[in-house]
């Protein structure tokens, strides 16, 4: 596992784009793409400026590639933005572009900005438009759509599903509901033939009556309390030689580039050896984020590598050296109830942590708190929860950007 990197100091010429995230996810609920948008920015002063100053965030991170390259990314632009040269610095695989409609009062340019659609297309950018594509006005920007989004907090159930059969017919682009705020939603859409889905139902913990934790889960469990018990090697061994899928990951991933053993390792107990107790307390976390558990979404288990990856790199900068692992942990397990379909104590009932993670997952208290609070509010919407929170920590747009870019690539790496 790589160490915590120190969060770069404020330049002279800070940022004022805080960088935001929503999950897109996949009918199998896995995870397809991040919308990335601009919280400081409301949808009526968005300009070119902002657009290229989100861009430059990214850029910043992934020099010059595509960030994250793995996974779409759908990125807010205004119509004039797409001329600005702030475009010829990215590559354009698996970044969307999304488009807003014009304003009744602007319908006669719809001609006019045709060309620089087109060409942004031809350079191989992909095209997201909301269902208006689909009106007549519209009917020249509709091939160019690579995707469609439908938003739920405004059509009712059956206008939904004329717009959706609409597009199908019209269409060959990709359909997107969003504000997807319950599992009805996603069975109704799903239903109808939409694909792909945006809101945040698939995080909230879907609490099964009598649930126990699957023996795989168990193993990873026990071995995490054996680990916080200083176990000996003896006894740890001993765990991962009655689960083979455990052994398997535990030799792959220390004998993985990343990891950089000088020689491969085939042994338990010298793999144990090779990590330390540290480092094997949060590989097993990690673990538990692949484990499978029923009917969780797989974007369950990368949503909380992104939130462990980003409370670690804030915690560096801003706790104790110590206190970096528990972060880690912490923001792992913060989704430790929709892993295991049953409510958090109960989930922590079976498992020893540190009394800092115990005091954050519990009763949102606590020296990792407000870290917690922080990375949960990277993911949605309340303007005013993300505000407090990086206000309480004295963070800066330029040091949440940052850690927030850094901890999705890392995600995607781990991923990989």
């Amino acid at each position: 596992m790589t160490e915590p990197a120190n969060i770069p100091a404020p330049s002279n010429a800070t940022m004022t784009t805080i960088v935001a995230r929503q999950a897109i996810l996949d009918k199998e609920r896995a995870l397809f793409g991040y919308e990335l948008y601009d919280r400081t920015v409301s949808a009526e002063a968005h300009t070119a400026a902002s657009d290229a100053q989100m861009l430059f965030n990214l850029l910043s991170l992934s020099e010059g590639e595509a960030p994250m390259g793995g996974k779409h990314l759908f990125i807010n632009c205004t119509l004039d933005s797409l001329a600005g040269g702030h475009l010829d610095l990215i590559s354009p695989e698996r970044v969307v572009l999304e488009i807003p409609p014009l304003g009744i009062a602007q319908l006669d340019q719809i001609a006019t900005r045709l060309p620089s659609l087109q060409a942004v297309r031809k350079r191989g950018f992909g095209l997201a438009f909301d269902y208006s594509v689909l009106t007549r006005p519209y009917e020249h920007w509709l091939p160019l759509a690579t995707f469609i989004k439908f938003d739920l907090s405004i059509l009712k159930p059956d206008t939904a599903t004329s717009f959706v059969k609409l597009a199908q017919a019209k269409s060959k682009a990709k359909l997107i509901a969003e504000k997807v705020e319950t599992p009805e939603q996603f069975a109704f859409l799903s239903a109808l033939g939409v694909g792909l889905f945006q809101g945040y139902w698939f995080a909230k913990p879907v609490l099964i009556q009598g649930q126990t934790v699957r023996p795989a889960q168990a193993n990873i469990l026990q071995l995490i309390n054996l680990v916080r018990k200083q176990a000996s090697t003896d006894e740890i061994e001993e765990v991962l030689k009655r689960d083979p899928t455990l052994s398997f990951n535990l030799l792959r991933f220390i004998n993985s580039a990343g990891f950089g053993a000088r020689s491969e390792v085939t042994s338990f107990r010298h793999a144990v050896m090779l990590l330390g107790l540290n480092r094997l307390f949060k590989w097993a976390a990690l673990l538990m984020t692949t484990s499978k558990a029923g009917d969780t979404p797989p974007a369950v288990g990368a949503t909380a590598v992104v939130r462990g990856r980003l409370m670690e790199l804030l915690a560096a900068e801003l706790l104790a050296p110590e206190e970096a692992d528990n972060a880690f942990v912490t923001g792992v397990f913060s989704m430790l109830d929709t892993m295991l379909g049953m409510p958090m104590q109960a989930a922590l009932a079976s498992i020893a942590l540190p009394e800092p993670v115990t005091q954050a997952l519990l009763t949102n208290s606590g020296p990792l708190a407000p870290l917690l609070q922080l990375t949960v509010a990277c993911e949605t919407g309340d303007d005013a929860a993300f505000a407090n929170a990086a206000n309480g920590l004295a963070l800066s747009s330029n040091q949440v950007n940052w850690a927030h870019l850094q901890a999705l690539a890392w995600a995607e790496s781990f991923g990989q």
